[in-house]
């Protein structure tokens, strides 16, 4: 209830600071007009409150540096100067103190408080991924706070002029720089992809015009634009010369990224704690599908909310992760991403038996000839689709009906592998719309073992187990191979007797099966 009331505060609170405008006071104003980066503002701030509304994670305020809560501090202009300067140290670009860039950062520390805040909290999923690729086309890694005033670090942010993603391509320009887009994916909302792109395209209009302010004045209005304010200018080479012959909303664009790279490095003396990251960069893992999957497939058998899955893959236009050329993949926790390694071939049949099933034939009575039954228990946690699947429980034979209550630690996974069936079959059993069971819930089972009439023939003898390796690769640890490959690390010990589990090397072959 706290939080809720805080948020209906805050809310109102930033309203009122808007809509107020004492007359002795002079408000510093957004150096961008018109609105482009306010919808950014407005667009960043509703979707995460939209996260966070309906959880009870969502933070009090943390005082810092001793503030009182809510304190806004302010500093002189010789202050955020020399702050500026200190930062210069550090940079090839100009992070020049003026009036324009004083006034735009005075409006942020103010006004944008909320929304630096935000940013912070989803830097920690996306400024490490920035930082990699940024180093590796050798750019200034301040460069990442581009993302900050262009997106509101949201893949799917879409402006009014249709730009869209963390770096806000156009289509065309998307398309010139290698983003695909069709009916289920649109790359310039994949990070990796467009945060690659970008590198590449502010590569280039450095190179163009040999001054970081005039590339990005370029990467917001176009360089064609900025040609035109060059010539109209005499020919001047600086961003600061040239600005007033550029379009009003560019003319803001470099101030806003001054302010945000200000604000981003100078938070804690502002009394701006971030907000808490629901997930970093180290933490995701990356699994590339082999056939066209539905997100709720995933999301059925490894226990996985939909929304966050969607959350951490935002170039599907839909939830549907479609079978192309390259292969599509999944991203999320490791843990997660472990696990759908592990049951890869029960995601395939569960996705078949969700969306594909085949039509169940259904063999004629058993005549007196046909005296042999044999059972053939399922192996997997998806079993293929089989008469026993088909089966209503007033049909099911009395001898095979069972009961499970539910003990301290188990889940649906688990209850199936123990008898033998699928977790779709315990669903439908018990009529459970979603995986989640609670500890002494009693669970209607029916045998897994399927009767199948066949002529009595002579058993064939087992066939010799087949030896299965897999190779390690860097992060690799042993006990995270064993989960990949279902296995507890005692298990896989016992594979791979002569196998120090604590010194295994990049290269090295462990046998898993």
């Amino acid at each position: 209830m706290r939080n809720w009331i805080w948020l209906v505060v805050f809310w109102f609170t930033s309203n009122a600071l808007i809509a107020q405008k004492p007359p002795h006071l002079v408000r510093p104003s957004d150096s961008l007009d018109p609105d482009p980066f306010v919808n950014t503002v407005q667009q960043s701030l509703r979707l995460f409150y939209a996260d966070y509304a309906n959880s009870n994670k969502y933070d009090s305020i943390i005082t810092a540096l001793n503030y009182a809560p809510g304190q806004i501090p302010t500093f002189s202009d010789s202050v955020i100067c020399a702050r500026l300067a200190k930062m210069n140290e550090l940079t090839p670009f100009q992070l020049d103190c003026n009036q324009a860039t004083l006034s735009t950062i005075k409006f942020f520390a103010a006004q944008r408080r909320g929304f630096i805040r935000v940013a912070l909290g989803r830097s920690a999923l996306y400024f490490d991924l920035f930082e990699e690729k940024l180093t590796e086309y050798g750019l200034p890694l301040e460069l990442r706070y581009l993302s900050v005033i262009e997106s509101g670090l949201r893949p799917q942010v879409k402006s009014r002029a249709g730009a869209l993603g963390l770096w806000q391509f156009m289509y065309k320009t998307g398309l010139y720089f290698g983003l695909e887009e069709n009916s289920y994916i649109d790359e310039r909302m994949d990070p990796e992809k467009a945060t690659d792109a970008a590198c590449r395209y502010l590569k280039q209009l450095y190179g163009i015009y040999g001054d970081w302010n005039l590339a990005l004045a370029a990467y917001n209005a176009g360089p064609g634009n900025v040609n035109n304010a060059i010539r109209r200018s005499g020919g001047k080479s600086t961003y600061w010369e040239v600005r007033p012959f550029l379009p009003a909303e560019t003319q803001g664009y470099v101030p806003n990224f001054i302010a945000a790279a200000y604000m981003m490095t100078y938070h804690a003396e502002y009394n701006i704690i971030p907000m808490e990251a629901k997930i970093h960069n180290a933490q995701l893992d990356t699994m590339c599908i082999k056939s066209g999957v539905h997100m709720q497939t995933i999301s059925k058998l490894v226990d996985w909310d939909l929304a966050e899955i969607q959350s951490l893959n935002p170039v599907y236009k839909t939830t549907f992760v479609p079978k192309m050329t390259p292969t599509r993949c999944i991203t999320g926790p490791m843990e997660k991403i472990g696990l759908l390694v592990s049951f890869e071939d029960s995601l395939y049949s569960l996705e078949e038996a969700l969306y594909h099933p085949k039509p169940v034939v259904v063999p004629p009575p058993s005549t007196p000839q046909d005296t042999t039954i044999q059972a053939h228990p399922q192996d997997s946690i998806i079993a293929s689709v089989s008469i026993a699947d088909t089966l209503s429980a007033g049909t099911q034979n009395a001898n095979n009906l069972q009961y499970h209550k539910v003990k301290s630690g188990e889940n649906l996974r688990q209850i199936a592998l123990r008898y033998g069936v699928s977790i779709e079959q315990l669903m439908e059993w018990n009529a459970l719309r979603t995986t989640n069971i609670y500890v002494g819930q009693k669970l209607t089972i029916y045998s897994g073992q399927q009767t199948v009439v066949q002529q009595q023939t002579t058993p064939a003898p087992p066939p010799p187990p087949v030896k299965k390796y897999y190779t390690v690769r860097p992060g690799d640890t042993f006990g995270r191979i064993a989960q990949r490959h279902n296995l507890t690390q005692a298990q896989l010990q016992k594979l791979n007797p002569g196998v120090r589990i604590n010194s295994i090397a990049i290269g090295q072959r462990i046998r898993v099966k």
